[in-house]
């Protein structure tokens, strides 16, 4: 599980720290020495094009790979992560953009896997699915979500539907960050409308979200900050309401920042 290294947390330090984070696969180096800062509550949209290392920072973030050099800190305190399920104690969740959910089991059961509710009967441990299906409706409606029902078998689901499942699983244990892979590809308006809309939810109770995503408009309708990388490393950050897209998407193409002499 994560450690952190000294201290307690520290008060008014931002919620995630991440600095000077490298990472190299074999001869490939994907990230060179990246700093990311994120207060409680912030949505920061992480863009770039497909070889910039957005996912290799968020996969370290997440715990699904170790850095070669750089910090990680909650709260203001040093952590390393041994895995995913030591990030998820920390309250850092990662949404794929395949939402990774088990196809053959039902919504409820994809909201729990790995967490099962337990009771005895006759003495014996067995799954309490009852307990699990109605913490799993109270779940979907407290997040406004709706699915057909919570014992439907994912694989019987719309594609909002199971990102829909996605957001409840990631954000029902008490999530402190919640990184979201392209959340909004290959959904229709309505869905990406309720994506949107469960992001300000997010946002509203304190949980801060981070979003990979192509769609710049999804930013700038709901987020905070954007944070441009090329080749592994960030080229620059900008609040939304201090940029356009035009200005995003030449920084995407071109690496340079030409607000820095």
């Amino acid at each position: 599980m994560s450690q952190p290294i000294a201290g307690q947390p520290l008060i008014d330090q931002p919620l995630i720290e991440m600095r000077g984070i490298a990472k190299s696969f074999g001869a490939v180096r994907a990230l060179h020495g990246v700093d990311l800062r994120l207060d409680r509550g912030e949505v920061l949209g992480l863009v770039g094009d497909n070889a910039a290392g957005k996912s290799t920072l968020m996969k370290i973030l997440a715990g699904a790979y170790s850095p070669d050099d750089g910090e990680i800190r909650i709260d203001g305190v040093p952590v390393k992560f041994d895995g995913p399920i030591s990030a998820r104690d920390s309250g850092i969740e990662m949404i794929y953009q395949d939402f990774a959910l088990v196809p053959q089991l039902t919504v409820a059961q994809n909201i729990f896997l790995g967490r099962e509710l337990m009771t005895r009967r006759f003495g014996l441990p067995v799954l309490d699915r009852r307990s699990m299906a109605d913490r799993s409706r109270d779940l979907f409606s407290a997040l406004g979500l709706r699915v057909p029902s919570v014992d439907s078998p994912v694989h019987a689901l719309s594609g909002g539907q199971q990102q829909a499942v996605a957001i409840a699983r990631a954000t029902g244990f008490a999530a402190k960050l919640v990184i979201m892979d392209e959340p909004t590809a290959n959904l229709g308006a309505p869905a990406i409308a309720k994506v949107r809309e469960t992001i300000s939810r997010l946002k509203r109770s304190g949980v801060a979200v981070i979003v990979i995503s192509h769609r710049l408009e999804d930013i700038f309708a709901v987020g905070d900050h954007f944070m441009v990388m090329k080749h592994g490393r960030l080229i620059a950050s900008r609040a939304v309401d201090d940029t356009h897209a035009d200005e995003i998407v030449e920084m995407i193409v071109s690496g340079r920042d030409r607000r820095v002499s």
